[in-house]
């Protein structure tokens, strides 16, 4: 059976008249890895630091094992929450070995089972070489994973994960959040991550929330996010892709300059654009994946920008009705700008929203 371990209901959070977190709830069973996704200023980290303790909730409950720590005048002090941190700068302690700095957390156990877990956290995050390192002396993506161990050594019910790559290349950005995942659930240790980062999002977790100005838009997969948003801001956010005008010739069928669409409206389009009839106009997200490049179609683009990313290239094209598009094609289809190319459309998934008709 799930079990809930974290839940948030209503919670608010303002600094003077300015609210940063309106009325947000969310709900992780233990072992899943949850994100909270979203641009900068969105309220993302407060969140992350009122369920950490740090910050007072103005209204709400926060309950952590079905336990309440925070609602309206209580707050649990932050030690006794049985949460492990992971900050944006390590934090680690400079004067402080890689040992002793995992070791920190352990003061509880006794000195034998403290050099047993410290031992233990080096060897899963894979540091056992430079247990007696300083932190001066490690890399970036070192001093990461000395944190990651210093925040699971006492066995947290809960991690939280501040921005933990932003200060890292991008490629150990990729690398080392995919590593740390498979840390986390071979540990089965329940987290959330808070970045602005979509790939780290879908790299590390489980189920992510994107949030803008202080609310989660939609919780959900990372499939789901990219495929089926329920909002345009979700839409625009997650993923690359623009909209273009569409009608709706029937109930499964919506026309675009690109050629018609099959969809199930009832089950494909957003609730705002399902309740239109025939003869309405919709905005139709497409992906750079939907428009496929192919030789031998007589449906004609013309290349207006290109973005060499070494095993495919962003092609940015201009459709014969004068819309813009955007299409990813393998890099060995190298095509000049001001030429034109083949496309089709691929649609799997059709995502469109209401508009007013022209």
């Amino acid at each position: 059976m799930d079990i809930s371990l974290l839940k948030l209901t209503n919670i608010n959070q303002a600094y003077g008249n300015q609210v940063v977190v309106n009325n947000l709830s969310l709900t992780l069973k233990k072992g899943v890895i949850g994100c909270l996704l979203g641009p900068s200023g969105c309220g993302k980290t407060t969140v992350l630091r009122c369920i950490a303790g740090f910050e007072p909730i103005t209204t709400g409950e926060i309950s952590l094992n079905d336990v309440k720590v925070n609602s309206s005048g209580f707050s649990l002090r932050p030690e006794k929450r049985r949460i492990g941190m992971v900050f944006q700068d390590y934090a680690l302690f400079p004067h402080l070995t890689v040992a002793s700095n995992i070791d920190f957390g352990l003061y509880y156990l006794h000195h034998t089972e403290r050099t047993l877990r410290v031992t233990e956290m080096l060897q899963t995050v894979g540091l056992a070489d430079v247990t007696n390192s300083y932190p001066h002396e490690l890399s970036g993506g070192q001093q990461q994973r000395v944190a990651l161990a210093r925040a699971l050594a006492p066995r947290p019910d809960l991690l939280l994960l501040d921005e933990p790559f932003s200060n890292l290349d991008v490629n150990l950005r990729e690398r080392l959040s995919l590593e740390i995942r498979d840390i986390l659930k071979s540990q089965g240790t329940t987290a959330i991550l808070v970045t602005h980062d979509q790939n780290e999002a879908f790299a590390i977790a489980d189920e992510i929330g994107v949030m803008h100005h202080g609310e989660i838009i939609q919780w959900d997969t990372a499939y789901n996010l990219y495929h089926r948003p329920s909002s345009r801001f979700v839409a625009n956010f997650v993923g690359q892709g623009v909209f273009l005008s569409g009608r709706v010739l029937d109930s499964r069928h919506v026309e675009i300059e690109l050629g018609v669409l099959t969809v199930d409206i009832s089950h494909q389009c957003t609730s705002d654009c399902r309740v239109c009839g025939a003869g309405c106009y919709v905005d139709v997200l497409v992906r750079p994946d939907d428009i496929v490049h192919d030789d031998t179609s007589s449906l004609q683009a013309q290349v207006v920008h290109k973005a060499f990313r070494g095993a495919e290239i962003l092609y940015t094209l201009r459709l014969p009705g004068g819309g813009t598009a955007l299409s990813l094609v393998p890099s060995h289809h190298n095509h000049a700008v001001g030429e034109n190319i083949g496309i089709k459309l691929e649609v799997d998934h059709v995502v469109a929203f209401s508009q007013t008709a022209p």
